[in-house]
């Protein structure tokens, strides 16, 4: 198990275990702590994890096992989204189109706030299947991310805890995460529809926000198979820095608990950086 923290350098295919100082990156003690932390949690239940977290402000990064693909399930429908809006931004499409008979900003509310699967696979068709999905994720340059299969096509299949199509590593799904939270892929209208969906998500109570203090602003979008547990998002810290996480699962048993206190570890070691910090500058004064 390997976790590494690195500022402003995000991990493209190298799992390294190394820290670079920034200043609101965490400590090498914190490192150690979380690591610590993290494989104690692992240790005690069965099944494999998989997690990858960035400060949007800084670029420290925080990866276990970030470089294993591991099933999407559901999260795939980020991507479905991100492709839709990315037509609607260059004029392409619309949110008013029709689409199976409602318009597009439903079916996206649908797939995005409820999981709706047939909504998925309606917009998988609007935009002519899978593989232009594929296209949308290659061209933004994200590796380690393969759409092969409709919802519809992935639930007739068995297998899925060994599957190694419609796959993703933790650390390509936050690389789609920092994607859509640029100001470079998505428009800013199109940007606030898609993080107001996430917000509303329905499905994950139970995963990244189950821990998380009162009132913590968390986007997310979550995706369950059978064996399969992953929920991935964004996580707005006390003084408005944005963590991109994904946590991915497979396998054994309590997979929503165990997401729930990885998340809130990786919460407290992000903002405990902030305060550590400051705390250093103050002291340097």
């Amino acid at each position: 198990m390997r976790l590494s923290l690195l500022p402003r350098l995000f991990l493209t295919g190298i799992a390294a275990s190394v820290m670079v100082p920034a200043p609101v990156a965490a400590s090498v003690f914190e490192l150690s702590d979380l690591q610590r932390e993290m494989q104690a949690v692992m240790a005690q239940r069965s099944g494999e994890y998989g997690i990858a977290a960035i400060d949007l402000s800084d670029g420290s990064t925080a990866v276990v096992n970030g470089h294993i693909a591991f099933p999407m399930a559901s999260t795939v429908k980020l991507a479905i989204a991100a492709a839709y809006l990315t037509d609607v931004d260059r004029g392409r499409r619309s949110l008013n189109d029709m689409i199976a008979g409602r318009p597009a900003a439903k079916v996206l509310e649908a797939m995005i706030v409820h999981s709706d699967n047939v909504a998925a696979d309606q917009l998988f068709a609007a935009l002519g299947g899978p593989a232009a999905v594929q296209q949308w994720v290659w061209s933004q340059k994200i590796i380690g991310m393969r759409v092969d299969r409709t919802i519809a096509q992935l639930l007739r299949e068995r297998g899925h805890l060994a599957d190694s199509k419609d796959v993703a590593t933790p650390v390509a799904m936050v690389q789609l995460l920092k994607a859509l939270d640029s100001d470079t892929v998505l428009a800013p209208q199109s940007r606030s529809f898609l993080l107001g969906l996430m917000a509303k998500c329905r499905t994950g109570t139970r995963r990244i926000r189950a821990l998380l203090p009162a009132g913590t602003v968390v986007e997310d979008k979550t995706g369950t198979l059978d064996g399969i547990t992953n929920d991935v998002g964004f996580i707005t810290m006390p003084d408005g820095r944005r963590v991109a996480i994904a946590v991915f699962a497979r396998g054994g048993n309590d997979r929503q608990p165990v997401i729930a206190q990885l998340s809130r570890m990786i919460y407290d070691r992000f903002t405990a950086s902030v305060r550590n910090a400051v705390a250093l500058f103050l002291r340097l004064q």
